[in-house]
């Protein structure tokens, strides 16, 4: 899934955005409150990270942008120890999480999966789905004890789909998702070949794949009976 990273800080912004890349987020990064609106305005995130001191544009009005367009991103602040105001007012602006300087990467991406998790409507860092246990924090798939090896895009996917079982993902979803913004889309079939791979992998021989394609609309992962 893609996250939004707005941070003027440039050791925090490097350091915060490797550490999602390896965890298998896309992850688009700015120092710039303004290129970050911009960025918001252009591409679909399913988070954004916010500095509250950012230059060109503060991170509570990036925050208040997002919520004045009722877009579904959740949105987790950064903040200074004793910017006790701004974190109230950032909750009651809409925020959904926020943390306090000096944090350690390990809370922060603990702190990414849950409101991830939360933003799906799942407790749980297992989703159960179609027969596989598919475990969020460790990034990997298993089927009724066996491990499934998949790629970090083929688990990107799945865990996209299976956030979302029993509903239609349309392929620029998936696109956006995960894809850099600069990748060249054309009329690449791209996302078919991913699904397909990915069907190959988790898909029990002479059963329906777990995986349907819905003509001119997109995908959806089969939920349990």
């Amino acid at each position: 899934m893609k996250i939004l990273l707005a941070e003027d800080y440039g050791p925090l912004r490097l350091s915060i955005s490797e550490r999602l890349t390896e965890a298998g987020f896309l992850v688009e990064h700015t120092a710039d409150g303004k290129e970050a609106q911009w960025l918001l305005k252009e591409q679909e995130f399913a988070l954004a990270i916010l500095d509250l001191m950012l230059p060109g544009r503060s991170g509570l009005q990036l925050l208040a942008d997002i919520r004045r367009r009722d877009l579904d991103t959740a949105v987790l602040l950064i903040t200074a120890r004793d910017a006790i105001e701004d974190r109230v007012k950032g909750l009651d602006m809409g925020a959904d999480d926020y943390l306090v300087k000096p944090f350690a990467l390990d809370e922060a991406m603990a702190r990414v999966r849950a409101l991830l998790r939360r933003r799906f409507g799942k407790r749980s860092t297992v989703i159960r789905v179609g027969g596989l246990d598919i475990d969020t924090v460790a990034r990997s798939v298993h089927r009724i004890g066996e491990p499934i090896e998949l790629t970090a895009k083929e688990f990107s996917l799945l865990e996209l789909l299976a956030m979302r079982a029993g509903e239609v993902v349309s392929r620029g979803d998936v696109w956006e998702q995960l894809y850099d913004f600069n990748y060249e889309r054309g009329s690449s079939n791209v996302v078919d070949v991913f699904v397909s791979n990915l069907r190959k992998k988790i898909d029990r021989p002479g059963q329906p794949s777990l995986i349907q394609t819905r003509r001119g609309q997109g995908y959806v992962l089969l939920p349990d009976a």
